[in-house]
């Protein structure tokens, strides 16, 4: 899953969304020395992503991409579901989206000191386009694809990838619902025995 679906799975932890979000910036075990929340916000991020990655749903997503985008596709459908997730929001969160990466943006400047250096370098922009917000329209999307494209080179070809999810749109939409729903499950059975230790 993307940025917007690893927050929301933290559910309402500030620490633990803190260790969910940037757990792609922190290598193998070197993050003994932060909080002990945070450390189970990053091993929550790799619990959702091992299931994510296993899940057969996202395997039909992943599987819809690849002739055109090969091992991007994954990172595809990840981009893909944060949309579906940033668009029907409502359906899952009474605070509304607006305010929701507001409160985040903030917890990110609050706690800046112990994020990653990769994170710090990212905040920037992340911010500046809104990416969470704007996660939920395709121009969003489109931005976000283009910006992907660019940072592998132009190898990725994912700036074309916006094609196909209007293509395929409402598959790729359902298949997120169905898929989500247990996501939920798994990811909050799998935070409460990671606060009990």
């Amino acid at each position: 899953m993307n940025f917007l679906a690893h927050i929301y799975l933290s559910f309402d932890d500030k620490e633990i969304t803190l260790g969910n979000f940037f757990a792609d910036h922190i290598r193998g075990n070197k993050f003994g020395h932060l909080p002990i929340k945070i450390q189970k916000g990053i091993l929550l991020h790799r619990e959702i992503d091992t299931f994510t990655d296993s899940h057969p749903t996202v395997r039909k997503s992943s599987k819809r991409l690849h002739k055109n985008y090969s091992h991007y596709s994954r990172v595809i459908v990840d981009i893909y579901y944060d949309h579906f997730l940033a668009k029907n929001w409502s359906d899952y969160s009474e605070v509304p989206l607006d305010e929701y990466v507001e409160n985040f943006y903030n917890l990110l400047e609050d706690n800046y000191d112990v994020l990653p250096m990769a994170t710090k370098r990212m905040m920037p922009y992340m911010m500046a386009d809104n990416w969470l917000l704007n996660y939920a329209n395709l121009a969003g999307i489109n931005n976000v694809l283009h910006g992907m494209n660019r940072r592998t080179k132009n190898k990725s070809k994912m700036n074309f990838a916006i094609l196909d999810l209007e293509e395929h749109y409402t598959e790729f939409e359902n298949e997120f619902t169905s898929f989500f729903e247990e996501l939920i499950t798994f990811s909050n059975q799998k935070f409460i025995s990671l606060c009990e230790d």
